[in-house]
């Protein structure tokens, strides 16, 4: 245990979503009141048809109970339900290092900052399967190349936010897409944040992933398009609006040197088609720009309701 771990004078809370975690849950729990004594950890049950909540209870827990199934709900709950200085948010599964939190609270407050991501660091094969990380790499390049490189691991379910990154977050998604959620979120406002190389292990006997490699990735990729599309929209609109102008050019160009040369026009449907898709593409990026003065008002309100929590950090 860290000597900076006694003298933090904050409230820290340990939030563990879970679902059918009977066989990890009990480790993550006595891990966390061990590298964390200070702190409140609360788990909070997704419908498990096992006895995750008393396995859970009887390991020194705070268990609450979240019906909506998906791990973004139960973060939802969490944030709203639970007070707190600082929060640790970490999966159920004891993968995760307990005793990289102190380490993760200290590197928030001395440098100010509004949530450190444990950069996970495979300690065996079995710990992060194949298709898992180049998913992970792609998702990765893909939100650097729109939001801004910060980011080396944005899947990560270790993390420490403060609290005014916590009561200004709105959590929008409802399932393992959270993460993607949390990365875009901070880069957009431009908050102050880290990465912390931390140990991740493979799962305890008994204990099972309840990720889908191809339907998670599909479902974090169109989350991903989606907030292209919501926090970039003239950039998303007017490369919509760029292909139709070359198809638009496209039809149209025969049409127009036909024309210039005989002076009919022959193909009267053709160019009826290059016109409305050129109409389509001007459409496209006018609503990109309303559409990008409308995202600037609601970046501007999500800064003021981050402006409004206080700030949390050491002198």
């Amino acid at each position: 245990m860290s000597e900076s771990t006694t003298l933090w004078p904050f409230r820290v809370a340990v939030l563990v979503p879970c679902y059918n975690e009977e066989a990890a849950v009990a480790t993550v729990v006595a891990d966390f009141r061990k590298a964390l004594p200070a702190a409140e950890v609360y788990v909070y049950d997704n419908n498990s048809t096992d006895r995750t909540a008393a396995v859970a209870r009887e390991a020194g827990a705070i268990v609450r109970s979240e019906r909506r199934q998906g791990k973004g709900h139960v973060v939802r709950r969490m944030f709203a339900d639970i007070e707190a200085d600082i929060y640790v948010l970490v999966d159920g599964d004891a993968t995760y290092d307990a005793p990289s939190a102190s380490r993760m609270i200290d590197q928030l407050l001395d440098e100010h900052l509004d949530m450190v991501v444990g950069l996970r660091v495979d300690q065996s094969q079995a710990a992060y399967r194949r298709g898992h990380r180049i998913g992970n790499r792609l998702f990765t390049g893909f939100l650097a190349s729109t939001f801004g490189h910060t980011f080396k691991d944005i899947l990560s379910g270790y993390r420490v936010f403060s609290r005014r990154f916590v009561k200004s977050f709105p959590v929008l998604s409802g399932g393992f897409e959270i993460e993607t959620e949390f990365s875009v979120y901070a880069l957009e406002l431009s908050l102050p944040v880290a990465e912390v190389g931390t140990p991740y292990y493979a799962r305890p006997e008994g204990s099972f992933s309840k990720l889908n490699t191809w339907q998670d990735g599909l479902r974090i990729f169109n989350t991903m398009l989606k907030l292209n599309r919501l926090e970039r929209p003239l950039r998303f609109f007017s490369a919509i609006g760029i292909v139709f102008a070359l198809l638009s050019i496209a039809f149209g160009l025969p049409v127009v040197i036909t024309f210039l040369e005989t002076g009919l026009v022959p193909r009267l449907p053709t160019a009826v088609l290059s016109m409305g898709l050129m109409i389509m593409a001007l459409l496209s990026a006018s609503s990109g720009l309303v559409l990008d003065t409308v995202t600037r008002g609601r970046r501007e309100m999500k800064m003021l309701a981050y402006l409004s929590q206080p700030p949390l950090g050491r002198s």
